[in-house]
């Protein structure tokens, strides 16, 4: 409704605009060229042209505030207030001291974005990412409140925000939405965490901008900030771990002059398997003895290649952005397949670096355009995608059922490729900002193609293409200075065709008394439309120490490939899957609230939520157990019920000093169904609850040591004995984890960063609820000692 207000009143609100205009010039009275200066509210930048000229336009009656910070001029702030005028306005700079140890730069961009945005938006940066390096940029961020993985190894792992995953959380990268084969808990995402500057993560049903699988949330990798005019330089970052005996580096170049720029990383790492504190597992009652408490087979390496280039102009703007992630890694030998007891465990324990099968190779190509240009009033942003997955699995070939015993000779599939999947993917995305008055619009478009193919001796999902397109309509409202109104109203239409899939083997079957054999089809050919209206709507007030949001809105997802059309056993599981092809979208109700207080020394969050589905999809088991592709597994069936979700994050923190600082996370989940064959019970992979105390020592300078800190986690996590079969149950644990760092200069002001990390310090043994490996009680990895070192570079 918002969204129709202010287009009915939008043209007389437009006649009322006025602009800001004026010249930028040094201390010298020569125009400053290509500086940014920035406006708020709300917040807009703008370039100085050739002759040091700036404007803003069509603005409404009213106070802003128009700041510049640079490396080479002192800061400037100045309030500017429109009546019904053009107002000018002449900036003089005055040159920045060169007898200053560093110039460190501060703006309240990203505070004055999560106090706008109606729902829970957590804002990380490089310098998060360096203190708290896990095995990839999912685990990294897992220590936010609300934010946990579904790991499998010290490499691969998916995110889960507030208990939800997989296809219920989009992860954008650049403005692209990253499509891999995330439907899958031992596929990880191809995200190179050492490529991340800045990371958005918002908690709460986000599908009206991010499209229908947000249900959960979104995490959005931002694209890298552009270098500054004139400069060239980069940096190397250096890694090493103890745990699994990781080494990598990841190497930065950039250079700009002033239109055109290029910006380049290499990134490659290689560990070997990683450690548990355990010297025995029970895989299925099986005793797996375990050499040296490595976990044979997790090695793997990584190799990450990043290059953008662009033209950077005043009114418009145009960026590549191509990359190429690799990796190699082995699955743990002894849970991988139907017979664990077959694995060589003399083989594998020769060297702790070698991938023998089973393993996996992932490559992923990715190339995003990102075009702005402003006309008059609008802001449009125009991204294009192109994305190629390529994922291989690899196996010893293991007859079941009525496979034939010897692998044929004449089949034009790899002996050892036990599955393929190949994924070519086209994105589109079209947004155009504007105002009109106090209305701050935003309207866009999103169109997706994926065409998936399949390979090798085993099926699980057939092959399939998929269609998607949604148009929608968001509406900020700046009531006043401490209201916000939010609507906003989406429209998605979808279709998905799954190809059908015949064994290559022949399998006995009854026709009345008689047996005969034939060629068995697995997946039938489907073709099904879906489509959705969702809404949100939403409100901030703010006062300047306290600030409320409010959010209720609705978000849909349509079934995947898997989830319709999968028949097959899953190797990681030791489960046999089978899909509906009659399930119907996913619907899902959501509010969303936060309060929070801030003050010299205290800051307080709360952020409870409440979910509902009619109709959510799961993997139901079933009494069933399939004795034709497997070994007796028992058989899952995808299945729908409506299902109860609450819970929240509480924030607290401290200031006792201006060195010392503690901090209180608090995350709770509860989650029913409400129908079903498994109505009472909870969601698989529900996490338990948790907290996380954290004790910070900073000091501005100790020696030669710049920003020194120390830091210590203590985190509790409650027992899980809330379950749906055939889950087990888990036990509760506590962790200590320590990290310090601190720069060093060395040479033209430029600082070496080092960063120590301690974690899991007691070696504790524990599982954790929501790893994929805690099916067989494997516990998560022991002590790990993580040092980096980035040091920067110009010329």
């Amino acid at each position: 409704m918002l969204l129709f207000v202010g287009i009915c009143f939008g043209q007389a609100l437009l006649a009322q605009t006025r602009n800001v205009y004026g010249t930028l010039t040094d201390d010298q009275n020569q125009p400053i060229v290509g500086l940014q200066l920035n406006l708020l509210k709300p917040l807009r930048t703008t370039i100085s042209d050739s002759l040091g000229r700036f404007q803003f336009k069509n603005l409404a009656n009213g106070k802003y505030h128009v700041f510049i910070n640079s490396i080479s001029y002192q800061s400037f702030k100045q309030n500017v207030v429109i009546d019904d005028e053009d107002v000018h306005v002449n900036i003089k700079l005055r040159s920045a001291s060169h007898l200053l140890d560093e110039v460190t730069i501060k703006n309240n961009a990203n505070k004055q974005r999560i106090r706008e945005e109606s729902l829970n938006l957590e804002i990380v940066k490089s310098d998060f990412i360096q203190r708290n390096l896990g095995g990839s940029l999912m685990q990294t961020l897992q220590r936010l409140p609300g934010i946990k993985t579904i790991g499998i190894g010290s490499g691969q792992s998916k995110p889960l925000i507030r208990g939800l995953g997989f296809n219920r959380v989009v992860v954008v990268d650049k403005g692209i939405k990253h499509e891999g084969q995330q439907w899958g808990a031992d596929h990880g995402l191809e995200i190179d965490q050492f490529a991340a500057e800045e990371v958005e993560l918002l908690k709460g049903a986000a599908s009206f901008v991010y499209g229908a699988d947000a249900i959960a949330g979104a995490i959005h990798i931002k694209a890298p900030t552009v270098p500054a005019p004139n400069s060239f330089g980069g940096d190397v970052n250096l890694i090493g771990k103890t745990n699994n005996n990781l080494y990598g580096t990841s190497v930065h170049l950039y250079q700009r002059k002033n239109t055109l720029f290029f910006d380049t990383r290499i990134t490659y790492q290689n560990y070997g398997d990683y450690r548990v504190p355990t010297d025995t597992l029970y895989v299925y009652d099986f005793a797996v003895p375990l050499h040296k408490r490595a976990l044979r087979n997790t090695a793997g390496k990584e190799m990450g290649l990043h290059f953008n280039t662009g033209y950077l102009g005043n009114q418009f703007k145009s960026v590549f952005y191509i990359s190429h992630i690799t990796s190699k890694s082995g699955f743990f030998a002894n849970a991988h397949g139907l017979e664990p007891r077959r694995v060589d465990a003399a083989l594998h324990d020769q060297s702790d670096r070698d991938i023998l099968m089973p393993n996996q190779e992932v490559a992923h190509f990715k190339l995003i355009n990102r075009t702005n240009f402003n006309i008059y009033n609008h802001a449009i942003e125009a991204e294009f995608g192109y994305q190629h997955n390529f994922r291989e699995e690899f196996n010893h070939y293991v007859n079941h059922g009525y496979m034939p015993p010897v692998y044929p000779s004449s089949l034009n599939i790899p002996i050892n490729l036990e599955r393929a999947f190949d994924k070519h993917v086209y994105s589109f995305n079209l947004k155009d900002h504007f105002n009109l008055g106090k209305h701050h619009l935003q309207i866009g478009a999103n169109a997706e193609l994926q065409q998936n193919e399949i390979n090798g001796w085993s099926f699980l999902v057939p092959a399939f293409k998929q269609q998607t397109f949604g148009l929608y309509g968001y509406d900020k409202w700046e009531v006043n200075d401490r209201l916000l109104l939010h609507g906003a109203l989406r429209y998605d239409f979808a279709q998905i065709n799954l190809h059908q899939y015949t064994d290559w083997f022949l399998s006995e079957t009854t026709n009345g008394a008689a047996n005969q054999t034939e060629l068995l089809v697995r997946a039938q050919q489907l073709n099904r439309n879906f489509n959705s209206l969702v809404w949100s709507i939403g409100m901030n007030y703010n006062l300047p120490q306290l600030e409320f949001k409010a959010n209720i809105g609705k978000s849909f997802r349509i079934p995947i490939a898997k989830e319709l059309g999968a028949n097959g056993v899953n190797y990681h599981y030791f489960s046999y899957e089978k899909g509906d092809r009659n399930l119907n979208p996913e619907q899902s109700y959501q509010v969303d609230l936060s309060i929070a207080f801030h003050s010299s020394k205290w800051t307080v969050k709360i952020s409870p939520f409440f979910n509902y589905f009619p109709n959510y999809i799961y993997l139901n088991p079933t009494a069933a157990h399939d004795y034709f592709y497997g070994a007796g597994n028992q058989v899952f069936q995808y299945a729908q019920s409506k299902v109860m979700r609450y819970g929240g994050e509480a924030e607290l923190k401290y200031q006792f000093s201006s060195k010392i600082s503690s901090s209180f996370l608090l995350e709770y989940l509860y989650a029913k169904q409400l129908s079903g064959s498994k109505k009472g019970y909870t969601l698989p992979f529900s996490p338990p609850a948790s907290a996380l105390f954290n004790l910070s020592y900073n000091l501005p300078k100790f020696g030669f040591l710049k920003e020194p800190y120390f830091s210590i986690d203590y985190r509790i996590t409650a027992k899980q004995h809330n379950i749906v079969p055939p889950e087990q149950k888990t036990k509760g644990y506590q962790l200590f984890n320590l990290q310090t760092g601190a720069k060093v200069n060395i040479s033209n002001g430029q600082s070496l960063s080092l960063s120590l990390q301690v974690q899991n310090i007691f070696n504790t043994k524990y599982l954790n609820h929501t790893s994929f490996y805690r099916l067989i009680s494997l516990p998560e990895q022991g002590r790990n000692i993580v040092l980096s070192v980035k040091v920067p570079f110009n010329f």
